[in-house]
């Protein structure tokens, strides 16, 4: 029998509070080994569908499979959950806060320890062992936050804004955790809505908005099916009227050039480098960001429904 490489399967999950349908026929899969991407605005449904994968709420309809079939006791103890609610004990301290929630999660007290002062001193939080939570910075609960939700080494990661209130470089060192959760085999569902980190850290994005599924599938398709109709080119010599550019704009030293409708970046470079008065000496084409892409779907749906209302 082929072992599956999904570590969550969401079959058309729905969920309705009163007349509000929070989420609405859903479907998506996470692979093992993967940083997947859950998106959306507020108010979107990525909370509530946290919260049914979670078993935290149950589900109207559809199914969600977890590591392989439906949440039990013994699946709990291998997943990890970041939320963005934070929520430590601060009358405990550091250090006794992680052994508790260790032992909690299965490990012996042994190893828990172990871990727990692993993760401190990696985090730089070892000094800060005897504190109490409530004395902690927000950045350093932050940190232990996230070693509370990871040192039992789960299967399936589910972090929500795991970068809130870090500096640039703690945030790296968070990163590059998870980097190395992902290479040993660990599912991890991100949701964020600093779209830098995603385009950074991503393989396959979900975009929900009012409980829907809007775009989904890997990072790289999805901005090639949003690719902007414009390159950048840097070159010696002077550009003059150019066949299939709409406009020619100035920037940085060299030139934005927008297409016109058909024209493909591959003939215009033909174009170009078939001119004897100029010499190309870079050719670009601009990529969309992904949070142009967010922008562009979200504000495009909402427009669509007012529209039609």
């Amino acid at each position: 029998m082929t072992q599956s490489t999904y570590a969550l399967e969401v079959h058309d999950i729905s969920k309705t509070y009163a007349t509000v349908r929070a989420v609405d026929n859903l479907s998506f899969e996470v692979h093992k080994g993967e940083i997947f991407g859950l998106l959306g605005p507020n108010g979107a449904g990525k909370t509530t569908s946290i919260r049914m994968i979670l078993d935290i709420i149950k589900p109207d309809a559809g199914q969600i499979s977890v590591l392989g079939g439906p949440m039990t006791e013994a699946t709990k103890s291998r997943i990890g959950y970041l939320p963005e609610e934070r929520g430590l004990y601060e009358d405990m301290t550091l250090l006794g806060t992680l052994l508790f929630l260790g032992q909690l999660k299965d490990l012996t007290r042994q190893t828990a320890r172990a871990r727990a002062e692993a993760y401190l001193r990696e985090l730089e939080l070892w000094d800060a062992r005897d504190l109490k939570i409530e004395a902690l910075s927000r950045g350093m609960n932050q940190k232990a936050q996230f070693v509370a939700a990871t040192m039992h080494e789960p299967d399936l990661i589910i972090v929500d804004e795991p970068f809130s209130g870090l500096d640039p470089v703690n945030a790296r060192i968070i990163k590059n955790l998870l980097y190395r959760m992902r290479d040993r085999g660990a599912a991890i569902m991100m949701s964020t809505h600093q779209m830098h980190q995603v385009e950074e850290m991503c393989q396959r994005i979900l975009l929900i908005d009012h409980g829907s599924r809007v775009l989904y599938g890997p990072l790289d398709e999805i901005r090639r099916q949003f690719a902007s109709n414009a390159v950048e080119v840097d070159l010696r010599g002077k550009l003059g009227h150019v066949p299939g550019v709409e406009r020619l704009v100035s920037r940085n030293g060299g030139y934005r050039l927008l297409l016109q409708d058909g024209v493909q970046p591959e003939q215009l470079l033909r174009t170009l480098v078939n001119m004897p008065e100029i010499t190309v000496e870079r050719f670009e084409r601009v990529e969309t960001s992904l949070d142009e892409i967010f922008v562009r779907v979200v504000g495009r749906k909402v427009a669509n429904e007012e529209g039609t209302a």
